[in-house]
Formats: structure tokens, sequence, C-alpha cells
């Protein structure tokens, strides 16, 4: 899986003041690292969940002509409305993969997603796509942050997946997130949405590379997703006519 560019990404920029304030509040609940910065000390939620596997899924649930639509980096006061939208007018289920921040700061757009039917995925508090370089400590306050807020912000619904930023996967981030009861989280087909290179270039994009497999990553946050909303709006009935049914990543 390629990662996108920018090191740590733009929402390092954008929410690391932020970022900062919530975990001097959250305190001695969230996690302490020790001196050597190598052992992880987040402390996950009490609540007893079911391991899942620790291998990153890719195929869907609805078989082999099954597509699984994930759906990044929010939830975006702007974007997600009209993203949630177009998945309606289609009777179209997605997985929204949030960055913690996005979901605390719009709560009420984490609830919406979950009355609507989609499923939550964890993309960890500030989506630093380098974070595989980091400590254990470090990926356990991404992952568990997160996990935390998109929870609360959905009023208990927990995530179902773990997605890294950029595809930066440990194997102790991946265990950590399966333990927790969240599948690793891939992708088959970039759309490239997030560089904003036309309609017409997304559409083609996902008619090129879904043979590769049926998980489509687009975003609805990060900037104006006007295209993303225009490529859904053509590809989701265009994929039906062709015999496509959409479905969920495997659990």
């Amino acid at each position: 899986m390629a990662r996108h560019s920018g090191g740590r990404g733009w929402y390092s920029k954008m929410v690391g003041a932020a970022l900062g304030v919530t975990i001097l509040a959250t305190g001695a609940s969230v996690w302490t690292a020790q001196a050597s910065g190598d052992s992880p000390t987040a402390k996950a939620p009490t609540k007893a969940v079911k391991p899942v596997s620790t291998t990153i899924a890719h195929s869907s649930d609805a078989g082999k002509r099954g597509v699984n639509l994930t759906i990044d980096d929010g939830p975006d006061p702007k974007w997600t409305p009209e993203v949630l939208a177009v998945l309606r007018e289609y009777d179209v289920k997605a997985t929204f993969c949030m960055v913690g921040t996005q979901a605390e700061a719009h709560p009420d757009m984490v609830k919406k997603v979950v009355a609507a039917g989609h499923r939550l995925c964890d993309h960890t508090v500030s989506h630093n796509t380098g974070m595989d370089k980091d400590s254990k400590a470090y990926q356990s306050q991404q992952i568990l942050d997160a996990e935390r807020m998109i929870t609360k912000a959905s009023g208990g619904v927990r995530p179902m997946y773990y997605r890294a930023p950029g595809g930066a996967f440990t194997p102790y981030s991946r265990k950590l997130a399966a333990d927790r009861g969240m599948r690793p989280l891939g992708w088959n087909v970039d759309t490239k949405d997030f560089e904003r290179p036309g309609t017409n270039a997304i559409v083609a994009t996902v008619q090129r590379e879904l043979p590769n497999g049926p998980t489509l990553l687009f975003h609805d946050a990060g900037g104006d997703r006007t295209q993303t909303v225009e490529a859904l709006r053509r590809l989701l009935p265009q994929l039906k006519e062709q015999g496509y049914t959409f479905g969920f990543p495997v659990r």
C-alpha cells in the first residue's frame, strides 16, 4: 500500500495544539510514556471485547463481486453530510475511518454515520503517517485514545476496524488493535481523491484498478471534497450496473 505524502500529515499542523490539550485533559486515564519510550503504557478501555485477526483485511464480506467503500480522515461538518447524502441516495453502506480529534470535535456527525448504518474505523488521534517509526507507547496512545474518542462521540458504538495512516502498520499496532476487536484494514484502490486530480481521474482510477481488489479509499475531510462527492455520485450507479454489490471489509 502506497503512503500518502506529507510526513506526519496535514492533521499534525491542524490539530497539534488541540491534541496537546486533549492529552493533558485526559491525564492519568490516557497514557504515560516510560523514560525509555519503548514500552506501551496506554490503558485500554476495561470493557471486554472479542479479539479478531491481526492480518490486514482487504476482501469484502459481499463476496467475489463485492466492493468496500472506505471514507477516511473525517468526520467533517461540510463534507461528511454530502457523502452521507450520496450513499443514502444509492442505498450503499461504507466504513468511515475517523481521526480521533475530528470525532471529538464533531460528535453529531459520528452519530449520523452510525444512525445511517455505516461502520466505524479507528484512524488514530493525529493521522501521523510515520507512526510506524515511533515507540510502542506512542502507537498505543494513538490507537487507544482514538478508540475512546470515537466510541464516546458515537454514543457508545465502538470502531470495528483500525486503519494506520498511510498504511503505517507494525506487528505491534496490528495486534494491539486486533486485541481490541478492531481488524486492521487496508485498501486495494487508492483513488487519489485527496490530491483533487479531477472527478474524471478519480472515476477512471476506480474502474482501472478495481480488479486489484475490492476496498476503495476515499476521503471526506482534509479540504474541498467536491470531486470525491461527484465521483461517488457517478461510480455508485455504474458499479451496480456492472454487477457489483456493496459490503463491508471482512472481520
